[in-house]
């Protein structure tokens, strides 16, 4: 067991059955973490979460009465913590006996770590790609692919080849996910916490780019194994196109503010293109195959690069909002 305290928090929203499985994870075994655990709950409509109290006495939950989004309620999580050291956990995520305790140790031995990422896998046991990500770019927008990315895992566009290598010490990356994050808490307070500007998505990406201008550096550790379920809760292709809008319209905010208006305009009209260009070939695919699951396949492909070419259509006005 790591000796410093570490505060688990969790954002949920309509996920108490995720939750309490994500919770079971953390304090089963003989491995368990010196932890306590922060739920917000989000304004959550569908279920409650007050019996997750009751599962450990180091639980505490705060139930909000107004969707904070992701970034302000994982902040006023961290604002309630005692711990020294925070993880940021998604309730969608099943925790492998000793991970926790093995990013601390990780955090403990690098003195110019920013924020810590582990090995997510998806519930079939794949390696997940969001685990690490290169900074957003136009190009490795464009060309944004799982078949390509696992095809070509070391391409600079990417830089996912750590996921592809054999478990070893933290390697220092660009962004680790948000659904698995650890920092120490004088780090988080000093770049300022997760941006309230991003109501979901990008918010991750934000927080490491901080942390790369504060002088530090972000680290995967892939010797810290976590499933990630990845929205299980919310499966129909309505949440999905509206989630899709959401993450299109957190990129461009982030790059807007990171690279600038102009970046951020040519980055949507390039968006614009590929999305024509997709539905294109997507269409043609769509003659050619005819039974599933290759054509339920193309029914999301198509939803998606539907709601993006909308998306980039319509984004000037919205983006003003943000």
């Amino acid at each position: 067991m790591h000796g410093e305290l570490i505060s688990i928090v969790y954002v949920n929203w309509n996920s108490a059955d995720y939750l309490k499985a994500s919770v079971e994870s953390v304090f089963t075994g003989d491995s368990q973490p010196n932890a306590e655990i922060i739920v917000v709950d989000n304004a959550s409509t569908q279920d409650e979460v007050e019996g997750i109290a009751a599962l450990d006495p180091r639980i505490r939950v705060f139930t909000e009465r107004k969707n904070l989004g992701f970034a302000g309620a994982n902040n006023l999580g961290a604002s309630r913590a005692h711990g020294e050291i925070l993880l940021f956990l998604n309730p969608d995520t099943k925790v492998s006996a000793g991970a926790i305790d093995q990013m601390a140790r990780n955090l403990e031995g690098l003195p110019d770590a920013g924020a810590l990422g582990a090995r997510l896998l998806n519930a079939d046991g794949s390696v997940q790609l969001s685990a690490i990500q290169a900074l957003p770019t136009i190009l490795n927008q464009a060309f944004d692919s799982d078949a390509m990315m696992r095809r070509w895992p070391h391409c600079p566009l990417w830089k996912l080849g750590p996921l592809f290598q054999p478990a070893r010490g933290p390697v220092p990356v660009d962004i680790v996910s948000g659904a698995c994050m650890m920092m120490r808490k004088s780090v988080f307070d000093r770049v300022g916490g997760f941006s309230e500007e991003y109501f979901m998505y990008a918010e991750d990406f934000d927080l490491c780019y901080k942390v790369a201008e504060a002088g530090l550096r972000n680290y995967y550790c892939g010797d810290a194994t976590v499933i990630h379920y990845g929205g299980g809760s919310s499966g129909r292709q309505s949440a999905s196109q509206w989630a899709t809008r959401m993450n299109f319209r957190a990129l461009v905010l982030f790059l807007r503010k990171t690279r600038g208006a102009t970046y951020a305009l040519v980055y949507r009209m390039t968006m614009c293109a590929v999305a024509f260009c997709r539905l294109a070939v997507l269409g043609v695919a769509r003659l050619v195959i005819w039974r599933d699951p290759g054509r339920t396949s193309l029914r999301w492909s198509l939803s998606k690069w539907t709601t993006i070419l909308g998306a980039s259509l319509r984004l000037p006005r919205i983006a003003e909002r943000l």
